[in-house]
């Protein structure tokens, strides 16, 4: 008996559309109820939140298209201004009702504007007697637009005069995007996190057609339970189930075992899994080196490069500090005129070196430094002109935060701070490319 019932779609369309969101079939039918019919009024606004990964765009995206209502999907990380966001929604809703026509650019300056243009195309769309869905997917990009962004949305309906519906989407709760000022509150909407049924009756649907879907269920069951406790995110491990079964048919491909000799596939695979444990979410490595590393036996910290803090991602100025904090680090300190200066003089050759025996920087480890000379050589490995604002000074001391830089002494010593770098040349390599 199909759980989605609802008089104003077809059963087969109803049908189909929960075979493709299996597992959020209650949270599909609540949905079905607000909306009601598509000549009736729907509520002006819903707030849907819930942890990443929990289907909130996949399953309304997949709602909204195979029911084949009028609607308009903008996500607020790509369009990151108020002027981007108003003139996607209207780009989208000149283009989903005419496929034949080209689309023109759209100029919207302010959401007077925008309520005037989404009348006319409405109006022009004989979208009418139907609700129009906007749905904002990153809806907690709004709180970083102006302060009269949000608020209008939620009550779009009624400034519009229109049967609109604002859909939000997004991974925190509301009252965190309650403005001080008092609005509209939407109709919230919680999607749960995938439980372990959910996660194995999920991905056991991606069975390879060569094998019987109670082998790849099988497989699913012993991923899950390795990596359950440390990783709920369904992509996640969507992405780790398609990477080691290969792994875990080898014996079944050399005719060592067959499908049902469990023991035999988990003692094959479990070495690889537990190697896998060290890449949840860090993504050291592609696939192709991770399969490379699997058919070599070697450990993922064979290959060059592969670190952590290779791939963690910086502020732009926060790259150059950590490039000028390792350059004072590793070189003398008389050396900075000669390096950073253009008209240095005429250079001297003594017997330095001589007298004493050559040692690279790079074994007698990192020296302490002052930061005005930090600051010195930033300037000078940087184009353009930067100002000593609040901005560099948080940045040197959350790069102290990372353990990418090393306070030296206390802050309340007469010279000010000194500093350490702590990052490998390869790391600066990194970040410098």
């Amino acid at each position: 008996m199909p759980n989605l019932e609802h008089p104003a779609y077809p059963a087969a369309a109803l049908l189909h559309l929960e075979s493709l969101v299996p597992c959020r079939e209650s949270q599909v039918s609540l949905l079905l109820s607000i909306f009601g019919e598509r000549q009736q009024f729907s509520v002006p606004s819903i707030f849907i939140y819930g942890h990443t990964s929990s289907g909130k765009t996949y399953v309304l995206q997949t709602l909204l298209n195979t029911l084949q209502l009028p609607h308009v999907f903008v996500n607020c990380v790509e369009y990151f201004t108020s002027r981007l966001l108003l003139e996607e929604i209207l780009i989208q809703l000149q283009s989903c009702s005419s496929e034949t026509e080209l689309t023109s650019h759209v100029s919207c300056e302010n959401f007077n504007d925008f309520i005037r243009l989404l009348k006319q195309a409405i109006v022009s769309r004989e979208l009418q007697d139907q609700t129009l869905y906007i749905v904002l997917d990153r809806a907690e990009q709004l709180r970083e637009m102006e302060a009269n962004i949000l608020p209008a949305f939620l009550r779009l309906q009624e400034l519009t005069d229109s049967n609109v519906t604002v859909v939000l989407l997004s991974e925190i709760v509301w009252e965190l995007f309650r403005p001080n000022v008092g609005c509209f509150d939407p109709l919230t909407l919680y999607f749960p996190d995938y439980s372990i049924g959910h996660l194995q009756k999920i991905l056991s649907q991606n069975h390879p057609p060569e094998y019987t879907a109670d082998f790849y269920a099988a497989y699913i069951n012993i991923l899950l339970g390795v990596f359950y406790m440390v990783c709920r995110d369904l992509k996640e491990l969507r992405h780790l189930a398609a990477l080691n079964f290969s792994k875990y048919c080898e014996p079944v491909v050399r005719g060592e075992a067959n499908e049902r000799d469990t023991r035999k596939l988990w003692k094959n695979i479990e070495p690889h899994l537990k190697k896998a444990m060290q890449t949840v979410y860090l993504r050291e490595i592609s696939s192709s080196q991770w399969e490379r590393l699997q058919h070599d036996g070697g450990e993922p910290g064979q290959l060059k490069g592969l670190s952590a803090h290779t791939h963690v991602e910086l502020p732009y100025y926060s790259k150059f500090l950590l490039i000028a904090a390792y350059i004072a680090s590793y070189n003398p300190v008389r050396t900075d005129k000669r390096f950073f200066l253009k008209h240095h003089g005429k250079i001297r050759k003594t017997n330095f070196l001589k007298k004493h025996e050559k040692t690279s920087n790079h074994l007698l480890g990192p020296k302490p430094f002052p930061l005005d000379r930090l600051l010195a050589i930033l300037y000078s490995i940087v184009d353009n002109r930067i100002a000593p604002t609040a901005n560099i000074f948080s940045q040197i001391t959350s790069l102290v935060t990372l353990q990418l830089l090393s306070m030296v002494g206390q802050n309340d010593q007469l010279d000010g701070p000194r500093y350490k770098c702590t990052v490998s040349l390869d790391f600066i390599r990194a970040i410098a490319r």
